[in-house]
């Protein structure tokens, strides 16, 4: 945060001006009112369906009741509060931390390179993060109990971000160009491991589980894992509106940029490092879930323009719906099995990242 600040330093006010022109469009308050309601209805959707369903006014009920219990009567039987409380709401709220999370950063990122087509597993974060969970998974290592493999995850990530950043860095500075192929090369050897060790398994289950965290799942979550992810991604967020006006300038060009005071490569570091540890935390509980972050973000600039100080917001806020719902998808559609929620994401994500370049070409 302190190298984003002092890198950030000198902007001169006028910066926020230097984006592409904004077509015209709804209100901005609209946006965020009806992210909002769409957020609301996913949420009260995602803890609704189930093998057990439940009405929505008897969800809205049961939580209101938990926050205090003149706030509704209860005529739920204790077992409907514990799946409400217990299984979906915990799944539910991770959902949306995972999504805005992998949003926002995916938004950030597209800053950071000046490429439309950045997203979060550009940096190798999360294919090292993969590594690590494959080896828990297969080499069945408990050392820190249920924690084993998030923890692993993330300790993958951290090794990747590392070497990805020194990698990127030649001469004190991180260019564009150096931090994309480093980051594509490292996701590559990372990504080659991981394979290796599933296709090395002796166990076709384990195998079989690794590759599924590698798709992408939420199945199992409990509280007990939403803190650390929500702390980040909030932080994280809280961050990167307050670095807005540089990332504003990164659109413009690094030769702008550095004219109007922002000192770029100390400020492209300091944010690379600062995204790459929000995705490490997401994909630790996670797994690798694409096109979240590639997607998203193209969408809130159609409705909201590119100023991050509006658009951020706004991508967090459908990055979180959006998972939410391609998860409830996942679970429900061939119940009582799980599809991992990577591939929803990428049936629903390619298709429409192809319209998008079509639009953009005609």
């Amino acid at each position: 945060m302190s190298e984003l600040t002092e890198a950030a330093r000198g902007v001169d006010a006028p910066a926020a001006v230097a984006l592409p022109p904004r077509r015209p469009g709804p209100p901005y308050p609209l946006v965020i009112g009806l992210l909002v309601l769409l957020l609301a209805a996913a949420g009260t959707a995602g803890i609704a369906a189930g093998s057990i369903s439940l009405p929505a006014g008897q969800v809205w009920g049961i939580l209101l009741h938990r926050i205090h219990p003149a706030l509704a009567d209860q005529v739920w039987t204790p077992v409907r509060e514990t799946i409400v409380m217990d299984v979906r709401l915990p799944r539910v709220l991770l959902c949306g931390v995972i999504g805005a999370g992998l949003s926002v950063c995916g938004m950030a990122l597209q800053a950071l390179v000046r490429n439309p087509l950045a997203d979060p597993m550009l940096l190798g974060v999360s294919s090292g993060a993969s590594v690590g969970a494959v080896g828990v998974v297969v080499f069945n290592l408990t050392l820190f109990g249920a924690f084993s493999l998030p923890f692993a995850a993330f300790a993958g990530a951290l090794a990747a971000l590392v070497a990805v950043y020194f990698l990127a860095r030649s001469g004190g500075r991180m260019t564009t160009v150096r931090l994309v192929l480093a980051g594509v090369a490292t996701a590559e050897v990372l990504s080659a491991v991981a394979s290796f060790l599933v296709v090395t398994s002796g166990d076709p289950h384990k195998a079989q589980s690794a590759v599924r965290w590698m798709l992408g799942g939420l199945a199992g979550t409990t509280w007990a894992m939403v803190g650390v992810p929500a702390a980040a991604v909030l932080l994280g967020t809280a961050v990167l509106l307050g670095v807005s006006r540089p990332l504003n300038l990164l659109l413009a060009g690094e030769e702008a940029a550095a004219s109007l005071g922002l000192d770029v490569h100390r400020f492209r570091a300091a944010l690379f490092v600062l995204v790459a540890m929000v995705i490490g935390t997401v994909v630790a509980v996670s797994g690798t879930i694409g096109f979240v972050g590639l997607i998203m973000p193209h969408v809130v600039r159609l409705l909201v323009g590119a100023d991050h100080r509006r658009a951020l917001p706004a991508t967090a806020l459908l990055g979180a719906a959006f998972l939410i719902l391609a998860d409830l998808f996942a679970r429900t559609l061939i119940t009582p099995e799980e599809i991992p929620v990577g591939i929803v994401t990428a049936l629903v994500g390619g298709p429409f990242f192809l319209w998008l370049m079509r639009r953009r070409a005609r």
